[in-house]
């Protein structure tokens, strides 16, 4: 999609996010554990964010290559119920998320931080990425995080679109998570 508002201008139409994981909710680094699976280790600020939003009725998404008990587990306690994991088709399962939602993808936000995630990105209205995004991803988001992966750059949009509608701090004395 081609962007030519700014991103302050996008945030108050947003209808959905989307993250990667690797690198956008994690630093990017994985520890391989005996029987398959990762240890990967998360910002609990970021994943307030997120159990923030779903519980505010956001659509909230997960597409990642990335797989694993440990990240399906991180993905249900948050609250989360669209992830795509181990996901080799990004586009694929992007159409699918807005088919079984009824997103319109002018009005999504998605966070990516590598190569996987170019073509996918370009197909939602604000592509973002954390501050140590690959150049090639920078270059084409309509927003950079002044946060790096899994130090806050999920945090960081989710807060500025929630503040933007007036759902940020809407109810925080009730919100348990």
């Amino acid at each position: 999609m081609e962007n030519k508002r700014n991103f302050k201008e996008v945030i108050a139409d947003v209808e959905a996010f989307i993250f990667d994981v690797d690198g956008v909710m994690t630093d990017g680094k994985i520890i391989p554990i005996e029987g398959g699976d990762f240890i990967r280790c998360y910002y609990a600020k970021d994943g307030y964010a997120l159990a923030y939003a779903v519980k505010h009725g956001c659509n909230v998404c997960v597409i990642s290559g990335g797989f694993g008990d440990n990240l399906a587990s991180r993905i249900k306690r948050l609250g989360i119920e669209h992830s795509y994991l181990g996901c080799m088709d990004k586009i694929a399962a992007l159409h699918d998320f807005a088919a079984k939602t009824g997103v319109n993808l002018k009005n999504a936000i998605y966070m990516g931080d590598d190569i996987p995630d170019f073509e996918v990105m370009k197909r939602c209205g604000c592509p973002c990425c954390p501050k140590d995004a690959a150049p090639e991803i920078q270059e084409i988001s309509l927003y950079v995080s002044p946060y790096a992966g899994g130090m806050g750059c999920g945090r960081d949009v989710i807060e500025q679109v929630l503040k933007a509608q007036g759902k940020w701090m809407a109810d925080h004395k009730s919100f348990e998570w």
